[in-house]
C-alpha cells in the first residue's frame, strides 16, 4: 500500500494557493484524520478543512487530544457569515458523533499512542481500497 499523507507545513512551498493546495489534497484522499485540541475551534482553517472532509463523505478519524468530543463547539466571534458558522458546527457535529481515538498527554504514553493511531489509519486504509476495489467490479 503507497501512502502519501498530507501535511500542510510539509507538502506545501512558498507561492501556493493555501485553499486549492489544501482542497485538491483533501478532495483526493482516501481517509481524513481530522486532530481536536482544546483550540481548535478558534481556528477558521481547522474548521474549514473539517467541514471540506466531512462533505466529501470520505471515511474520518477523529482524533481528540487533551479534549472531550462534548467540549468541542464552534464560537461566533463575529467575523463568520452565518452560512460558514452553520457548515462548521454541521461538520463538527458529524465528527463528535464518529467513533475516533482520545489522548490524554498528562496520563497518555505518546509512543504507545501513536501506535494505536497508526494501526488504526492503516486498517481504515485497507478496508476502503477494499470497498473501492468491490465497487469498481460491480460497475
Amino acid at each position: 500500500m503507497r501512502l502519501k499523507p498530507f501535511l500542510d507545513s510539509k507538502n506545501m512551498k512558498p507561492g501556493d494557493k493555501l485553499f486549492d493546495k489544501i482542497d485538491t489534497a483533501i478532495r483526493s484522499c482516501k481517509l481524513g484524520v481530522a486532530v481536536f485540541s482544546p483550540r481548535y475551534c478558534e481556528s477558521y482553517f481547522c474548521l474549514h478543512e473539517l467541514a471540506l472532509i466531512m462533505e466529501s463523505k470520505k471515511k474520518v478519524i477523529p482524533i481528540f487530544c487533551d479534549v472531550k468530543p462534548s467540549q468541542l463547539r464552534v464560537k461566533d466571534y463575529g467575523i463568520c457569515p452565518a452560512k460558514e458558522l452553520q457548515r462548521f458546527t454541521w461538520a463538527l457535529e458529524e465528527a463528535k458523533f464518529t467513533v475516533g481515538l482520545t489522548f490524554d498527554t498528562s496520563k497518555g504514553d505518546w509512543s504507545d499512542f501513536l501506535k494505536k493511531a497508526s494501526d488504526a489509519v492503516l486498517k481504515n486504509l485497507v478496508e476502503v481500497e477494499g470497498e473501492m476495489k468491490k465497487s469498481l467490479k460491480h460497475q
